[in-house]
């Protein structure tokens, strides 16, 4: 079933169409770090840990949401994780395009990443003791972004969970936030609960109209605007032409019989 606003949607029925390269890419690496984890520890350095700052290893921001998280032992569990992340990953890759898909898990991933490390940083600053953020690591972060993502796209739209019980998308999000605590009670991981946070506050800010990304363009357009002027004032400076604006060449057509020929164009004069 499609998922347009004010339809119901069983899990597993929606997103029609070709599934994602680059989905099923991330599904293939999150797979592959999984089952690789129970025979090396390599990968640990990869994985998102105080290390950060401690020993500057800072690709650990933006390689910790692909390396699989294992259990204590190996169970199909982590199968229904990655139907999971098809299923809202799909919907929010076709929904998005390539470029906003992967612009929202980088900006998400780094934001998390840098609020838990700074987070963890204060506490043992404090006096306090380290976690190792057990909390945000691997699927679990991808899970977070993309459930965020699709109750802010599709947040009208009710999904039957479990195949049974009619929930509307946009509470995923608090569903999200509780499920949050409830692991942070588990884990007294503070700074991997906030991380998870900051990843559902930007994907909010990032998709829903007049957030962070409207937020963010209008100072963009006004330093291209800036930056555009001045390039243009030192080419004039270099050739020493002068600009006249179609306006002010409309308005001087006016003063005389021969400000009309020049005032028919429709573009600048330079003289």
């Amino acid at each position: 079933m499609r998922t347009t606003a004010g339809r119901r949607i069983e899990l597993g029925g929606f997103g029609s169409g070709p599934p994602p390269r680059d989905l099923l890419l991330i599904l293939a690496v999150v797979f592959a770090t999984y089952s690789a984890t129970f025979f090396t520890a390599l990968l640990d350095w990869l994985r998102l840990t105080p290390l950060v700052w401690q020993r500057g290893m800072v690709w650990q921001l933006f390689t910790y949401p692909f390396v699989g998280v294992p259990d204590a032992v190996a169970t199909p569990w982590i199968l229904l994780e990655l139907l999971i992340l098809y299923w809202f990953g799909g919907e929010v890759y076709r929904t998005l395009g390539r470029r906003p898909f992967w612009e929202l898990l980088t900006v998400t991933v780094l934001g998390a990443a840098l609020v838990a490390v700074l987070v963890d940083l204060a506490l043992r600053l404090g006096g306090g003791l380290g976690s190792g953020l057990p909390l945000l690591q691997g699927q679990r972060t991808l899970l977070v972004v993309f459930i965020a993502a699709f109750a802010v796209l599709r947040a009208n739209a009710t999904i039957l969970l479990f195949f049974v019980l009619p929930v509307k998308a946009a509470y995923f999000l608090w569903i999200e936030l509780a499920f949050a605590f409830i692991a942070f009670l588990g884990t007294k991981d503070l700074a991997g609960f906030l991380g998870i946070c900051t990843a559902i506050g930007l994907t909010v800010g990032l998709l829903r109209p007049g957030g962070i990304r409207r937020a963010l363009r209008e100072p963009r357009l006004r330093f291209e605007r800036w930056w555009i002027e001045r390039k243009l004032g030192r080419m004039r400076r270099k050739s020493r032409l002068h600009l006249i604006r179609p306006d002010d060449e409309r308005g001087g057509s006016n003063g005389g019989s021969n400000g009309g020929s020049k005032g028919s164009g429709s573009g600048p004069w330079v003289h």
